[in-house]
């Protein structure tokens, strides 16, 4: 497989603390990371490739509630190339939720727009995403084309699946794979739901963040293997797609430790197969530039 083939960073930040404050960032715990992190930045920590391919192409993703962030993210997305996509934020519970999508889209960089996401992991409201407002805007998001990123913790996971139950036509990506408790060892809940979510044809997941769900100090491959196991079986390679979560990942090793972890958990995967976790999935989800594919045998 050689270079020269497409590999999509489905997921991951960019932030300028002296433009935007991320209030987040002061809790105990992120100090590796407090501080500003570019695209730039991103180049020179993702070195290594993944089966022989290296990043081409990436979709940056909002990290609070912040209009004018989604739009410094679309203007970041038309200047540099290796941005494909922006999953921005809009409140969806505004009544006003359609136009704001509309002028943002209406921009000069507004066809990088492609999904909106809120951080529903912070909402104490057990049905925030049942909410009337709320599912009234997001059907306002699909009315437009849009996907929407599933940001939840794994006790949130019947949320996501009414959410997909009742909007089947909206395209959604569930980020972090539900932040599965693997420190804890304890996935047989997550596992249930993430397979009851995965039967929505309409529903996409995210290889990412795993890490951060682990013993942050003493994480390896085979505490990660099962949450793997789980998601290929559940939503098959077709669905599923690779991202770091960079910077949050500098956190547990950084970009080229999880690249190393996602290369050996695909050994035994087909070259097709392959291509859809590492670009493929993405490409189609947020309408990037198509990347080559590669026929093979199943994973195994």
């Amino acid at each position: 497989m050689s270079d020269t083939q497409a590999l999509v960073d489905a997921h991951h930040h960019v932030w300028d603390l002296d433009v935007r404050p991320q209030p987040w960032l002061d809790e105990p715990g992120h100090e590796p990371i407090r501080r500003s992190f570019s695209s730039h930045a991103l180049r020179s920590a993702a070195t290594r490739p993944i089966d022989g391919r290296r990043l081409t192409s990436t979709v940056v993703v909002q990290c609070i509630a912040s209009v004018p962030e989604t739009r410094d993210l679309l203007a970041l997305a038309d200047g540099d190339p290796l941005i494909g996509a922006v999953v921005g934020w809009a409140d969806l519970t505004s009544p006003a939720i359609g136009d704001v999508l509309d002028d943002l889209r209406s921009g000069p960089a507004g066809r990088y727009l492609r999904a909106l996401r809120h951080v529903v992991q912070g909402e104490s409201d057990p049905h925030w995403l049942q909410r009337p407002d709320v599912e009234r805007g997001l059907r306002a998001v699909g009315e437009r084309g849009l996907g929407y990123d599933v940001l939840i913790r794994s006790h949130q996971l019947p949320q996501a699946i009414r959410l997909a139950e009742r909007l089947p036509e909206l395209p959604l990506v569930l980020d972090h794979a539900g932040k599965p408790p693997i420190a804890r060892r304890e996935l047989t809940d997550w596992a249930q739901q993430l397979r009851t979510l995965a039967r929505h044809p309409q529903v996409r997941c995210k290889v990412s963040g795993l890490v951060t769900e682990a013993d942050h100090e003493k994480w390896t491959v085979d505490d990660i293997r099962p949450v793997w196991d789980v998601l290929l079986s559940a939503f098959g390679p077709d669905r599923l797609m690779f991202g770091s979560d960079w910077p949050v990942c500098v956190l547990v090793g950084g970009w080229n430790r999880w690249a190393a972890t996602v290369e050996e958990l695909l050994d035994g995967c087909s070259g097709t197969e392959l291509h859809a976790v590492l670009a493929g999935t993405a490409t189609a989800f947020y309408e990037l530039t198509p990347a080559p594919t590669k026929e093979g045998t199943p994973c195994s």
